[in-house]
């Protein structure tokens, strides 16, 4: 039974266009704002989520095109599909006690100018590129970080919490690690450290599973150059995308899920995901990572291939049981749903934050649609 901490509000939240909520397979940002939908509408507050069209979100859908944009043949530049978001919030801005971005800088002028409050949760990079460049013009607007580390680099925003991700868990059961095999899960990208996993596999003689996806051109470039000559030297297994449940089978059959990659991954769902099975991670010291992974307990921070071959001899003296009951607690749907209600409630109050850090925190051990807009 949920415990309700705070009377009921009027949420808006607002996802990107590209994939539907929840989606189908890959999606971080959507799976993030499936869950908080879920959990705000279940504790009883008045919710309305503007997403895509073929959307199953509970609460009150506004369909920000007709369907999600990666499948469709619409023409629209992504600035014209986020700039139709915001009008449609902007219109609607008096019918919420708060509104949820999940758009990054494509909210920024939103949050800096509606009279209802705004609060946006940031899920990419914020030390290069669009964002980076635009979010110090906004210093007052209220940014939540998804770790310490990504806040990190442009520390004197007005950052009001660190809140990480929770998933639902439910129907997620223990792994065995049976398999015998490594486990990339992801996108097919150089920044991603599929490289360094496939150099893992070959250096200990284990077989790597791979299950991520490979549309865009510079992913099916990546398989080709990088993933198709593993494959036929035996070494690694393409799967694709591959959806719930049976992804939770393959990251709990593994004796070990890698994340080698170089840039600094703002959170990593995956390896929540991982943990949650109980399967443990060898992952390279960067970004969030040291955040969600304890170094010789949910698995192995290293800082390059070498360390992570030692790291292999180690896996099997690790607690699968304990990795798992421990992440459930620390990244449950039910304490992200928990820390987000506390924030929007100072925020309708007028209270503000004191901006903490995670580190400052002790973490426990379609009711009617509308027309899509532009449609008629």
């Amino acid at each position: 039974m949920d415990i309700h901490r705070s009377r009921a509000l009027r949420i808006a939240l607002v996802a990107p266009p590209f994939l539907p909520i929840p989606p189908l397979r890959y999606g971080g940002t959507e799976r993030v704002v499936g869950v908080l939908a879920e959990g705000f509408h279940r504790r009883g507050h008045d919710l309305t989520v503007f997403a895509a069209g073929d959307s199953q979100t509970p609460g009150r859908l506004v369909p920000v095109v007709p369907e999600a944009t990666w499948q469709s043949t619409r023409e629209d530049t992504t600035e014209a599909l986020m700039a139709s978001i915001v009008e449609a919030v902007k219109r609607r801005q008096d019918q919420f006690d708060v509104i949820h971005s999940h758009i990054e800088w494509h909210g920024f002028d939103m949050a800096a100018s509606l009279r209802t409050p705004v609060v946006s949760t940031l899920h990419g990079r914020i030390d290069l590129g669009a964002t980076a460049d635009k979010l110090p013009a906004y210093p007052r607007i209220p940014l939540i970080a998804i770790s310490d580390r990504q806040r990190s680099y442009l520390p004197d925003l007005n950052w009001i919490a660190t809140i990480h991700h929770g998933l639902d868990f439910d129907g997620v059961e223990e792994g065995t690690g049976s398999g015998g095999y490594l486990l990339f899960v992801g996108r097919i990208t150089p920044e991603k450290g599929l490289d360094a996993a496939i150099e893992l596999a070959r250096r200990t003689g284990l077989h790597l599973m791979v299950a991520a996806k490979a549309h865009e051109a510079h992913e099916v470039v990546t398989y080709k150059e990088v993933v198709e000559p593993a494959e036929r030297d035996g070494i690694v297994t393409f799967l694709g995308e591959v959806g719930a449940p049976a992804r939770d089978r393959l990251i709990g059959d593994a004796r070990a899920t890698v994340m080698l990659g170089e840039w600094p991954e703002p959170f990593g769902l995956v390896a929540i995901e991982s943990l949650a099975t109980g399967t443990p991670l060898i992952a390279r010291r960067s970004g969030a990572l040291p955040e969600i992974v304890r170094d010789g307990i949910d698995g192995f921070l290293v800082d390059d291939v070498d360390e992570a071959v030692a790291a292999i001899d180690q896996i099997n003296g690790l607690d699968r049981s304990e990795i798992r009951s421990s992440t459930l607690i620390r990244f449950s749907a039910e304490r992200m749903v928990d820390e987000y209600e506390e924030v929007f409630t100072d925020l309708v109050d007028g209270r503000g934050r004191t901006p903490r850090t995670r580190s400052d925190q002790q973490t426990p051990t379609a009711e009617g649609s509308e027309t899509p807009l532009g449609v008629t």
